[in-house]
């Protein structure tokens, strides 16, 4: 027994795949100088709810990731890059409740018929309209007068 040996596991770290490195859009361009006025190559560094991609998903060196952080702030300050997006996306029911959606819940339910029978209550345009004091008019007309016989 003494003359066996065991040979050692391989660890998961081994068993993967080797992942090749990223390479960034600065070095792929060749750019010397990351110019915070090149929105084009600021928004490859930006996810799509505006947030700063990070090194590892960009590619970037330290130095490089260090310098489009700067660039990206200073396009944010300067109004040329925005500070956020609102990222809209269909919201479903709620499936653990059971609950349908809430947009076609009530357009289904109502025909073309039932839209017809609602009825919005009228109100009179005069409601709307803003009456001027006797005063104004007066004032107005003086003016319009004054500038008539100018």
């Amino acid at each position: 027994m003494a003359g066996k040996k065991k040979q050692p596991r391989m660890s998961a770290k081994d068993l993967r795949k080797p992942r090749k490195k990223k390479v960034s859009p600065i070095v792929k361009d060749k750019i010397e100088y990351v110019d915070y006025k090149d929105v084009n190559l600021l928004r490859a560094f930006i996810s799509d709810r505006a947030k700063i991609r990070g090194q590892r998903v960009s590619g970037n060196n330290r130095q490089q990731q260090r310098d489009v952080a700067k660039a990206i702030k200073l396009a944010r300050e300067l109004a040329l890059i925005p500070y956020h997006q609102r990222v809209v996306s269909q919201r479903k029911g709620d499936r653990r409740r059971g609950r349908p959606d809430r947009d076609d819940s009530r357009s289904e339910n109502m025909s073309d018929e039932d839209m017809d029978d609602i009825v919005m209550p009228e109100t009179a345009a005069d409601d709307f309209v803003e009456t001027a004091p006797a005063e104004n008019n007066e004032i107005v007309e003086e003016t319009m007068e004054e500038v008539v016989n100018e």
